[in-house]
């Protein structure tokens, strides 16, 4: 069954989704993969750092050294606090951009509020 185009809008703004972080929204294709690399990379600087100290003849004390400091420092990748978060529904996107217009004394109060309700209206 074909659908009208007010139904086409309703699913619109329920299931189409806008990156609400600011950046470009195809940053986060690179920008997800190096915070994912960038702890293993101080990982393994830290531990290159470290275990190079021990470089040389082996002495039972730097060997023991070395792995005392490399075991008292927790890895980077056990406490990232980044993380991915979800899209925003288009709807509430564009509930956010007009509530900001008001703010910002670009439109009317009433008529944006009428604006989201419209919205609101058809995700019911």
């Amino acid at each position: 069954m074909a659908k009208s185009p007010q139904e086409k809008k309703a699913l619109s703004y329920a299931k189409d989704r806008r990156d609400a972080y600011g950046a470009n929204n195809k940053a986060s294709r690179k920008g997800i993969r190096r915070r994912k690399r960038q702890p293993n990379r101080a990982d393994r600087r830290r531990e290159s750092q470290v275990l190079g100290t021990a470089l040389g003849p082996a002495v039972e004390a730097a060997a023991e050294a070395a792995e005392s400091r490399l075991q008292a420092t927790q890895p980077k990748g056990v406490s990232t606090l980044w993380k991915k978060w979800p899209d925003q529904a288009l709807a509430d996107h564009v509930e956010n951009r007009l509530l900001r217009r008001v703010r910002r004394g670009m439109s009317d109060p009433a008529v944006e509020q009428a604006r989201i309700e419209r919205i609101r209206r058809g995700l019911r």
